[in-house]
């Protein structure tokens, strides 16, 4: 967070003083900042953020050494200070805390070295001591403008029995440029600022109480109550803020609260660029996990009742385990039960085109697109699982169901993704269906090669790819255009990897558009063949695939979207006829 935490002091000499100041320099410290200018040294690079110029010169020397040790210093000389208005002793260097993570320093020292925001501090020090004051002079505050930053002011008093009313005033201020981000940050500010305040005035109180105890000064101010009160004041009367406390590391302890402070304060509110509604995929995966939960919670619920009951198995069921979720079972992948392993056998979709070839590559994606049943057969599970991983890609969450690796052949309203064992038997109809592609693993002979282009991969140099189905799609089929789009995006050497995967995710993003039209219209209006095919026109897809691509991607439409379509067609605007 670009911001400034300052401790400041109303003197009853001098009046409002900044004591201490703990700022964020996102610039690297150049070497010997924190032991002295190094002779020769030019000038300090400096870097301005939201309006604050931040200066990467720490000063090795305080303000209050006076104009002959500093005389560019933006501080009060030496005669314009007491012992009240001081905090670093003369010579001090200041205290540095490194981020390692972030690369950035948090430096503190009673005034800022940079002129500019010398003056910002100084201003807000003055306006938080006197104009700028809550009710009851106790209390956080907001104040400021955009020239000179907005500023979090929270006041408060510490005991002192030799003051004026027997105690001294201070303020704890924050200022940055961002007035949004610091109105967000009030409640967090108001709380750790406070626990500051509290941990200060208890020990200012503690060492009040010992010294009333010892010398009461009221009785003693009672006596001399005649002589006027300016000149019964010396320079000890003015005492440092670790002489109240008691407490010789107060300045150390103070720059790590106030280092924390910043850290944390900037670490607790990021912005995100929203960049529109959420996608289709995105509701889809959101109501899969929502189901997720609500069934384990289902499950944790019914777990108590099990350990009491005995299992009653169903008639034919005698020999075989009964498991809510086995780990290695066929299981659906639209309930969110199936994860991807986190496998590299094939990177990506141009690298699965060059293993299996263009023509193998174009008759499995059309049957992928259609959602037809797409089945490996493999001794090798984690080469079915990475390949269903590259392949769910093409298609929208809500049309991806995965059974990844069963023992037997599984009907294709279950899944349309299925992983088998190289022996599981598939019945001859769905072999010769039209509405189903298999995959064959088989092992390579040493003689058998790659197409040209393949990666070397010594995983896949083992295997042969044999595609099969009962209706082989022609070389010369045009398919749904959105086959021919992603193999130009493929074929494209030009295109990186991840080029290709923003590709696809907007190619998908279209055709889902596409597909909520028609939903609309056809479903919901219930408008006649005749203007769904004049849609199907204007949309660009009235081709035969095109139309059976819309239907399967239309089971993959999230149940919000469709909720919300029904509500809008059972309002009362809806009902209006149309013109």
């Amino acid at each position: 967070m670009n911001a400034i935490v300052a401790l400041c002091h109303f003197c009853e000499l001098h009046g409002p003083r900044t004591l201490f100041c703990t700022e964020v320099l996102h610039a690297p410290l150049p070497q010997g900042a924190g032991s002295g200018d190094g002779p020769g040294r030019g000038e300090q690079a400096e870097e301005e953020e939201g309006g604050i110029q931040m200066s990467s010169r720490v000063r090795a020397h305080s303000p209050a050494e006076g104009a002959s040790a500093e005389s560019s210093s933006p501080g009060p000389k030496k005669s314009d200070m007491c012992e009240g208005c001081r905090s670093l002793a003369a010579g001090h260097p200041g205290y540095i805390s490194h981020d390692k993570e972030t690369s950035i320093k948090y430096v503190s020292h009673q005034h800022p070295n940079h002129p500019q925001l010398f003056s910002i501090v100084r201003q807000a020090c003055v306006r938080s001591l006197s104009c700028e004051v809550c009710p009851g002079r106790e209390g956080p505050i907001f104040f400021g403008d955009e020239q000179h930053g907005f500023v979090f002011s929270h006041t408060f008093f510490i005991k002192d029995s030799l003051a004026r009313g027997f105690q001294r005033w201070y303020s704890v201020i924050a200022i940055m440029m961002d007035r949004i981000y610091l109105i967000n940050s009030w409640p967090f500010l108001l709380g750790k600022i406070r626990g500051i305040i509290d941990e200060l005035q208890g020990k200012a109180l503690k060492v009040f109480e010992a010294e009333q105890f010892g010398c009461p000064q009221r009785a003693q101010r009672m006596n001399t109550a005649f002589t006027p009160f300016l000149h019964q004041r010396n320079g000890n009367a003015a005492r440092s803020l670790t002489s109240l406390t008691n407490d010789d590391s107060l300045w150390a302890c103070l720059h790590t609260s106030f280092a924390w402070l910043l850290k944390a304060c900037g670490s607790r509110l990021t912005e995100k660029l929203l960049e529109g509604a959420p996608t289709e995929d995105t509701l889809v995966q959101m109501e899969q996990l929502a189901d997720l939960e609500e069934e384990s919670e289902s499950w944790g619920n019914s777990e108590a009742e099990e350990e009491e009951k005995t299992p009653v198995l169903p008639e034919g069921a005698e020999g075989r385990e009964l498991t809510k979720c086995p780990a290695d079972s066929s299981l659906l992948s639209d309930c969110g039960n199936w994860q991807p392993r986190k496998l590299s056998v094939f990177k990506s979709l141009r690298h699965m085109r060059q293993v299996l070839g263009a023509p193998s590559f174009r008759t499995l994606a059309w049957h992928v697109l259609m959602g037809n049943q797409v089945i490996w057969k493999s001794r090798d599970a984690d080469l079915v699982h990475s390949a269903f991983e590259v392949l769910r890609t093409m298609l929208p969450v809500g049309c991806v169901r995965i059974i990844p690796y069963s023992s037997q052949y599984e009907e294709a309203y279950r899944c349309n993704f299925l992983g088998l064992g190289p022996h599981v038997q598939i019945p001859p109809h769905v072999l010769a269906s039209e509405f189903a592609v298999v995959v064959e693993v088989h092992t390579a002979a040493r003689s058998s090669l790659h197409p040209a282009g393949c990666e070397d991969e010594q995983s896949l140099s083992k295997h042969e790819f044999v595609v099969t189905s009962g209706s082989a799609v022609a070389a010369d089929r045009a398919g749904p255009t959105i086959l021919s789009k992603v193999e130009a995006a493929l074929t494209n050497q030009n295109l990186s990897v991840d080029v290709v995967d923003q590709c696809l995710v907007c190619l998908k993003e279209e055709w889902m558009n596409k597909v909520k039209v028609l939903f609309k219209f056809t479903k919901v209006d219930s408008r006649p063949k005749e203007d769904t095919q004049k849609l199907l026109s204007i949309l660009g897809a009235s081709e035969e695939d095109n139309v059976k691509l819309l239907k399967f991607w239309m089971t993959g439409l999230s149940k919000t979207y469709k909720s919300h379509l029904m509500s809008t067609v059972r309002s009362p605007m809806a009902s209006e006829p149309r013109s």
